[in-house]
């Protein structure tokens, strides 16, 4: 039995909530910590969220970042970039690999530009040359038309109407006689389309031209979010939104081409029905000049990262001074993040630190107290990284996403497999966060989903349970992965309006209940083992 004076250990063993609260989040009403939703899908485009959105594209296949494999349909070889770009261009490959796959930048529904697995362009200086993959930016010489048949079959024209053809040297050159039709000629190849993956802002805006694109974002920007979704977040103890913005936000009513104004209105519009439900808004830079992780939601053209290059960051320190001196005073701010998941394989970590740093010190010109937040590289990286650094002494956050997803190592797991990882995994990397000295902890994205296909209502509610009530550990809190979405599972609301997930907020969780009950059992223990003596 346990002695009395071990009281104390006992109580902060099994609730250390009660003598160890978590310093309150400054700024929020009541609650202690962030429960927050991301408005993910909104002012940054992903095409798997809401799909539609894309529907009405010509040639929607062939977006900007298109991968491609071309076959001459007379030599049966494929058409290749010898070392993979900044050389020749040959016809006379059997099997393609990633010399032969070339990525596409739209010019037009018919009209495009080759780029090869270096970065080089496919470049041919008029009738009668030879085509190369040695130019290293796109302009009149690098453009081809392309006409294309039912059966994916696709001639290549230059501007001056000239085709281009493989030759019996097996090279490509600009000198096809004439018309070609459809049969075994030397200017028709066969086209196979291998990845079409990108469906981002980028190849939105691109793929519509300007003024179809601007009514397409218009619309679905005053309808995907409306003041009636902070309604019901607020009817469901919901505190804050997590809001992805893109770079070109800060260039409103102007920005570059091809990206669309009205982004900035619309956040404009979200911190003001915050203000009215007395949520608080992290304005989320996802998407960075140059793409800092060549996705669709970093809105990269061709699945490329070019962020960590100098004129890319001190792009993203403007658009950062943009943000902070814009709504730093606004009362509906709760924090800036300075980057959405930089990718570790091509962002060095020093890189990043420089430009934490530089982005804290910016906010702090604005404001003495909005939270910074500091998103972990995504890929091979540990979060610790960041808390080794010296970002900034004041209102500082380390931002988490966690998905049991995305990972062989998630592909066969159980229903209690995954939720035992959430126990043993998350709740070890969390608490060991939290115990570090340095900035806060947020889980700003998860999500109740998991590679389960066969998984019933019971076990969609464990695995949320499971996620809630570690992420509820968190000295920041956390933000859901997000409130709209086609596919049901990632969808908050529809996961609230159907059970699926049992948020409890403000309630004790179960694991909590029995770590009472315990505390209660050893208390009358104690307390009679003390009489009994």
């Amino acid at each position: 039995m346990y002695p009395f004076w071990l009281f104390p250990t006992l109580l902060y063993q099994y609730s250390p909530a009660i003598v160890n609260p978590q310093k309150k989040v400054e700024g929020l009403h009541e609650d202690s910590k962030v429960r927050g939703v991301n408005l993910g899908g909104w002012l940054v485009i992903e095409g798997w969220i809401k799909p539609s959105l894309f529907d009405g594209i010509p040639n929607g296949e062939m977006l900007d970042g298109t991968e491609v494999q071309l076959k001459s349909v007379m030599l049966q070889k494929y058409v290749s970039a010898d070392n993979g770009g900044g050389m020749n261009v040959t016809v006379d490959r059997d099997t393609p690999s990633s010399w032969e796959t070339f990525r596409l930048w739209r010019v037009s529904e018919s009209i495009f530009q080759f780029r090869t697995s270096q970065g080089q362009f496919l470049t041919c200086n008029g009738s009668g040359s030879v085509v190369t993959a040695s130019a290293e930016s796109a302009s009149a010489t690098e453009t081809f038309s392309l006409e294309r048949n039912k059966e994916n079959r696709i001639h290549i024209k230059l501007k001056s109407g000239t085709y281009l053809q493989a030759s019996n040297l097996n090279q490509l050159t600009a000198d096809y006689p004439g018309t070609p039709g459809w049969d075994d000629n030397a200017a028709t190849f066969e086209m196979t389309i291998t990845a079409n993956n990108l469906h981002g802002d980028y190849q939105l805006a691109n793929g519509y031209g300007y003024n179809k694109g601007k009514a397409v974002l218009k619309k679905h920007r005053n309808t995907f979010i409306t003041i009636e979704d902070f309604d019901f977040l607020y009817r469901n103890g919901i505190n804050t939104v997590r809001i992805p913005v893109g770079w070109w936000i800060a260039f409103d009513p102007n920005p570059p081409a091809p990206f669309i104004a009205g982004s900035l209105e619309a956040l404009d519009n979200a911190f003001s029905w915050a203000l009215a439900y007395s949520i608080k808004c992290i304005i989320d830079l996802h998407a960075a000049p140059g793409s800092q992780n060549g996705m669709e939601h970093s809105a990269s053209r061709d699945g490329t990262t070019g962020w960590p290059s100098p004129d890319f960051i001190l792009q993203t320190l403007d658009v950062i001074e943009f943000l902070a001196s814009r709504y730093a005073q606004h009362p509906s701010l709760l924090g800036i993040e300075l980057l959405n998941e930089p990718w570790a394989a091509t962002v060095p970590l020093d890189v990043l630190v420089s430009f934490y740093e530089q982005g804290y010190q910016i906010v702090r010109k604005y404001s003495s107290s909005a939270y910074v937040i500091f998103c972990q590289r995504i890929g091979d990286a540990d979060p610790f990284e960041l808390y080794q650094a010296n970002l900034g002494s004041i209102n500082t956050v380390v931002d988490l996403h966690y998905y049991n997803m995305f990972d062989p190592s998630f592909s066969n797991m159980s229903t209690l497999a995954n939720i035992e990882f959430i126990y043993k995994s998350r709740e070890s990397q969390i608490q060991a966060l939290n115990s570090a000295n340095g900035p806060l902890v947020f889980v700003g994205e998860w999500v109740n989903e998991w590679n389960q296909t066969t998984g019933t209502q019971t076990d969609y509610q464990n695995f949320g349970t499971a996620q809630l009530e570690v992420y509820n550990a968190a000295s920041f809190g956390w933000a859901y992965w997000t409130l709209k979405n086609d596919r049901m599972h990632w969808d908050f609301e529809w996961n609230i309006r159907n059970n699926y997930l049992q948020l409890q907020l403000g309630c004790t969780s179960s694991r909590q209940i029995s770590n009472i009950i315990l505390l209660l059992v050893l208390v009358c223990c104690c307390f009679f083992q003390h009489h009994l003596l």
